[in-house]
């Protein structure tokens, strides 16, 4: 298990922090305390220099960052690539980002990698393979590791735990922390006929890190019932915005992105879902004081 005790980590605020994107860098600097904090996505600045760096580096100054990888593929079967995992440390040594995340997800089978985050089963077997999987990669960057809850469309015949014993498990076991997509948890409770509000009940809350927010698109299935599609392209509709609330009555504020991957708003937009979140984050900090 990790021990970064002795760190010279960087705090992230109970705030809105939003996914920083070269568009939104003027406005972002014309009204700074729109935000608290932002979140890239590492394989974007894996480079050794030019504009994206230099501007990162200017908005480290400003802002404690957080770190989202996409890319490692922690539940593949195989092995985790060398030459990633390094372009990661590299990266996290010169940031020295406030948080660094990753999905329980997969995306590459032997030489090819998929452009897609994929689920795996819930057994034992898959929770020995993940728990290898992180320690080795806290182990490389030296830093606690945040991990996603995925957003599902079906579930694994062979799984045989639920998602939140599988993600308790690996916690306890690595040390790892949490990062609670709480659209996630809306959109896998959808397609999958569940209660939203009971997962968040069974959640181990006290591991949680990051909560993400995000939009999504609604369709239907070969049975015409509806099916939830994780698309970041959107307005967090408001049964999210219920669950986030709900969320925040049991967890207290946590720090809480916005994430919108597709079909880039303009800053103002994106800045009042900010402002949202931080709305009802700045209530349950006072309910939480009293």
């Amino acid at each position: 298990m990790l021990d970064q005790s002795s760190a010279n980590i960087p705090e992230i605020p109970n705030r809105a922090g939003v996914g920083y994107k070269a568009q939104h860098l003027n406005g972002i600097l014309k009204d700074p305390s729109a935000i608290g904090w932002i979140e890239i996505h590492a394989e974007n600045y894996m480079g050794d220099g030019g504009r994206p760096i230099a501007q990162l580096k200017h908005l480290r100054d400003m802002y404690p960052v957080s770190c989202h990888g996409v890319g490692l593929s922690i539940g593949a079967e195989g092995p985790l690539d060398a030459d990633h995992l390094a372009r990661l440390k590299h990266l996290v040594s010169w940031l020295n980002p406030a948080l660094f995340s990753e999905h329980l997800a997969w995306s590459t089978h032997e030489t090819h990698f998929l452009n897609d985050l994929l689920p795996v089963p819930y057994t034992q077997a898959v929770v020995d393979r993940v728990v290898d999987h992180i320690d080795q990669v806290q182990d490389t960057v030296g830093r606690r590791m945040l991990l996603e809850n995925p957003s599902t469309y079906c579930a694994f015949e062979e799984s045989d735990m639920s998602e939140i014993d599988f993600l308790s498990e690996v916690a306890t076991r690595t040390g790892c922390g949490l990062l609670l997509d709480v659209n996630n948890v809306f959109i896998s409770a959808t397609n999958q006929q569940y209660s939203p509000e009971a997962y968040i009940d069974a959640y181990p809350l006290e591991h949680v890190g990051e909560i993400h927010l995000g939009g999504h698109e609604e369709d239907a299935d070969d049975h015409g019932e509806t099916l939830l599609i994780d698309s970041h392209s959107r307005q967090v509709v408001d049964p999210v915005w219920e669950l986030y609330e709900y969320t925040l009555k049991q967890s207290g504020p946590r720090p809480t992105l916005i994430e919108w991957d597709n079909d880039i708003p303009s800053w103002d937009v994106l800045a009042n879902e900010a402002r949202l979140a931080d709305d009802l984050l700045a209530n349950a900090q006072l309910v939480a004081a009293e």
